[in-house]
């Protein structure tokens, strides 16, 4: 009796992760409870642990992105193999007679896979088989018809005997996949043509001193050599037998032209290339599961959204003077520094009430609002950016905002957030100005339609009251999802946290 352990749900917006390790082996004992693999996701790592106590076996790979609900490995009850071992004992000898028969018939047996017909094809549609299931065939007669997505080719048969199908008409096979398989010895006509063909070629061979097949084209290798104009005599052959094979024939063909080339040219004298001066060493590095996850989301995401970015720039003085005036109070009595990001968390969920559809998410069929602002903010962690979210940020105060954005920071580049610390969210924040960023188009947090980015913050000259001032100017980007947010909304929405943050009272007052 066995347990099929599959992927858990690790969340509402998780639908795939990557086994990242397997913290037990195949075949070894495992107790309930006891953890036996670690899974990763794009936004943290968990652990896989054992339903019930016996020997596991793996299904799936470290490395393999699995989907929610999928069979991870097995946990077998060790239970009925010791007493079937006399029965597997009793029944040895019997199994040792089919294993050396089926040997022996497999001896005889030729696979017939798909061949490598060009570089860039990985692929071809079997259109037609010209030999049926159960019929004798001969050392490179034909037996079917191959179509690639650039030429028509025929399939020869390897070896005589009956043939046995295992692909059907229009199959679209990968290069490599089996086609038929031909067992020798199963029909006395066959094997009579066949020896007086052997004895033949056997006399020939004596005489001319080579084998029967030397020089001589597979069918497919003789259409391209015929079209080519080349004489077999002049391949190369690589095949038993010293038969020329398809793949001989496509070299020859890519040879003639280079002789050619090789002859106009020999004239030509050759300066050659000035070696550099510098080093050239490169280095390669695996990418990480995390990386690999994160890189397929935001392609998904570019793919999969109306997404545009609209700008605007704010002076940053007011808040900036505030700050110089209040941090010291402000940090002596909550213990904890007044920041940039809390001045923007609010200014969004305030922004957010008279914008609802920037927190909108798609959901099937359906638009989904929410009457909250869970904003998530960008963190750059040693191992890749991850997103925790402050919950409820639209009824916290700024030092609670400043409290929950130092802790999620912590625990983001101490590796310890969990996953409910980083689902949900209708909102995003990312702060590229603290590398200096002077602006950007942020990629939307999927299945969010929106995220604000901000920027460093650098004195530039702007016009006030018919006067040019020097003022402290961060610009600001919006990028959305015009599926669900229409221009007049993206604007509006950042033309109001414009307007709170140069006026922050307005943060207080609610207006």
């Amino acid at each position: 009796m066995s347990l099929e352990i599959k992927v858990p749900a690790v969340g509402e917006s998780i639908t795939e992760v990557i086994l990242a390790k397997w913290v037990k082996k195949d075949g070894d004992h495992v107790e309930m409870d006891e953890v036996i693999a670690e899974l990763e996701s794009d936004k943290a790592t968990f652990e896989l642990t054992a339903e019930s106590a016996g020997t596991l076996k793996l299904i799936a790979n470290e490395g393999d992105t699995l989907e929610i609900g999928q069979l991870v490995c097995k946990i077998e009850n060790g239970g009925k193999a010791e007493s079937e071992e006399p029965k597997a004992e009793s029944a040895e000898p019997a199994k040792e007679e089919k294993t050396s028969a089926v040997t022996n018939a497999e001896a005889k047996e030729t696979t017939i896979k798909v061949p490598a017909v060009g570089e860039s094809i990985t692929e071809v549609t079997l259109t037609r088989w010209l030999k049926q299931n159960g019929e004798a065939v001969e050392l490179d007669e034909v037996i079917a018809e191959l179509e690639s997505d650039k030429a028509t080719f025929e399939l020869p048969a390897e070896a005589a005997g009956i043939l046995n199908t295992v692909a059907n008409e229009g199959d679209t096979l990968e290069i490599g996949a089996v086609v038929a398989t031909i067992s020798g010895g199963g029909d006395s006509k066959v094997e009579n043509k066949t020896s007086k063909v052997e004895s033949v070629s056997t006399a020939q061979a004596q005489k001319s001193g080579s084998s029967y097949a030397d020089k001589s084209p597979s069918p497919a290798a003789a259409k391209i050599l015929a079209e080519k104009g080349i004489d077999p005599k002049d391949v190369k052959s690589t095949g038993v037998d010293g038969r020329i094979t398809k793949e001989d024939a496509m070299k020859a063909e890519s040879q003639k032209p280079k002789a050619e080339s090789s002859v106009k040219t020999a004239s030509v004298t050759l300066t050659p290339p000035v070696p550099s001066s510098g080093k050239r060493d490169e280095r390669r590095e695996k990418m990480t599961s995390l990386r690999k996850t994160i890189s397929k989301r935001l392609v998904s995401v570019k793919n999969e959204t109306a997404m545009l970015t609209t700008f605007n720039e704010v002076n940053m003085a007011p808040i900036m003077e505030l700050r110089k005036k209040h941090k010291d109070s402000f940090k002596e009595k909550h213990g904890v520094g007044l920041g940039f990001m809390s001045f923007f968390t609010k200014a969004v969920t305030e922004a957010l009430k008279d914008f609802p559809a920037v927190g909108a998410r798609i959901e099937g069929e359906e638009l989904v609002y929410s009457n909250f602002a869970d904003v998530s903010i960008a963190v750059s962690a040693p191992k890749g950016l991850v997103v925790p979210v402050i919950r409820n940020a639209e009824s916290m105060s700024m030092a609670e905002i400043e409290k929950e954005v130092v802790r999620l920071a912590v625990r983001a580049r101490d590796g310890k957030l969990g996953i409910d610390e980083m689902t949900g969210g209708n909102f995003t924040i990312t702060n590229g100005g603290i590398f200096g960023s002077m602006l950007s188009t942020p990629i939307i947090n999927a299945p969010q339609s929106a995220i604000l980015g901000m920027h460093n913050i650098v004195e530039r000259p702007v016009a006030e009251n018919g006067q040019v001032v020097i003022r402290p100017i961060m610009y600001v980007a919006l990028s959305y999802d015009h599926r669900v947010i229409d221009g007049r909304e993206s604007v509006g929405f950042l033309v109001k946290v414009k307007q709170l943050l140069e006026d922050p009272a307005r943060l207080l007052l609610g207006i």
